[in-house]
């Protein structure tokens, strides 16, 4: 990480630090330098920024590894230096930045682009019926996809406070920059706000999908249920919700909003399948940067159990598996795929995992070398994705 310096002339340089870890998946990088500012921007920053929170006048002026910050600082500076006169505008953006921490935004980024991707397959199979109308059927599907997804990382973290204090204290309610009261009435929002959208829109079978994997989210995190400390129905929950419920729920509207009857297709079975092997995967490795916090409060997961190292190379092996299989089908069902693209792209994704892997292992199983590990088997989960209209 990089520290402020200051030249012989007092001009202050300052270089891009790392925004906090929430995102995993969200990089910032600003440089940054201004020729003539004076040394009373440093002053400033550090007396503006809170007393407490991930912003705090301590981070201002040290490295705060442990933490595994990957905010900017600048990013920081120039948002108490921009609303610090103002005190409503410093609230709002304070509020805005808490909320978007709390939507977990690489579980958005994977819910969004799965319904986008099975939304297009299906309508590039039948162009013939898109209609202007569906637009609008579309979009509301998406933000009740993103308020069911807000609602189940929303009640995970209210119940998981303590744990995040030492996992992931820069999400928002561990953070003190979310009171629990506020959470609680945005996940009351979001929950019954996705309700009235697929109620409204999509009919009794897809509202019954979509109520029960707000069922399977609140069981997951809520005592007396707390599915989350088993891990073998933790990763089926994680598992049905995130590959098989989103996957078949969006086709089948898809299809439905087209005036069609649900069939499966060779791709969308493909698709189906591949994304509940892969969120299986993610089950297992979400846990991995986790499992400091997780021994603190005798919480049992297979990282636990079974140690690190372990549960990264079953995590890796599930997914070559995974990718072998998209070989395979492109290979004996070439009516089906593309097999130009779908063993190419599958066989450079697995050769990536596996340096991945390698890279891990040579790090030695740092905090900051499994995150970047996690981050990545994310990144590859949205590759899948994003291919998927064209194989």
């Amino acid at each position: 990480m990089e520290l402020l310096q200051f030249s012989q002339s007092s001009s202050l340089r300052i270089s891009a630090i790392k925004p906090p870890s929430e995102t995993y998946f969200h990089r910032t990088r600003m440089p940054f330098k201004p020729t003539s500012l004076s040394s009373d921007l440093l002053f400033n920053c550090s007396q503006n920024l809170p007393s407490t929170g991930p912003y705090n006048r301590r981070t201002c002026l040290k490295d705060l590894p442990k933490q595994n910050y990957r905010r900017n600082f600048i990013w920081a500076c120039t948002r108490v230096g921009a609303a610090g006169s103002d005190p409503l505008m410093n609230k709002v953006f304070d509020l805005k930045d808490a909320f978007w921490r709390f939507l977990r935004p690489h579980t958005i980024r994977g819910t969004a682009l799965g319904s986008v991707a099975l939304v297009a397959r299906a309508l590039i199979a039948h162009s013939d019926l898109i209609k202007w109308s569906l637009v609008w059927k579309a979009l509301s599907g998406l933000v009740a996809l993103i308020c069911g997804n807000g609602y189940i990382v929303g009640i995970n973290q209210i119940y998981d406070i303590g744990i995040d204090k030492v996992n992931k204290p820069y999400l928002p309610i561990a953070a003190g920059d979310l009171s629990v009261q506020s959470a609680w009435l945005l996940v009351i929002f979001f929950a019954i706000t996705g309700l009235l959208i697929v109620g409204l829109n999509f009919g009794p079978f897809i509202t019954s999908l979509y109520s029960l994997g707000l069922l399977l989210g609140t069981i997951y995190s809520v005592p007396p249920f707390r599915m989350k400390r088993f891990p073998v129905v933790a990763f089926l929950i994680i598992a049905t919700v995130r590959g098989f419920l989103l996957n078949f729920g969006v086709y089948h509207a898809t299809r439905a909003a087209l005036g069609l009857t649900f069939e499966w297709s060779s791709p969308v079975a493909f698709i189906t399948t591949f994304v509940t092997i892969f969120a299986l995967v993610i089950a297992i490795t979400k846990d991995l940067p986790d499992v400091e916090g997780d021994r603190k409060f005798k919480i049992s997961t297979l990282a636990t159990s079974l140690g690190v190292r372990n549960i990264a190379f079953l995590g890796s092996g599930l997914l070559l598996v995974n990718y072998m299989g998209a070989v395979l089908a492109a290979i004996y069902m070439p009516q089906a795929f593309r097999s130009s693209i779908m063993i190419p792209v599958h066989t450079i994704l697995a050769a990536c995992l596996i340096f991945q892997t390698w890279v891990l292992e040579r790090a030695n199983y740092t905090k900051e070398a499994i995150s970047e590990f996690y981050r990545f088997i994310w990144n590859l989960f949205y590759a899948e994705y994003i291919i998927f209209p064209f194989i």
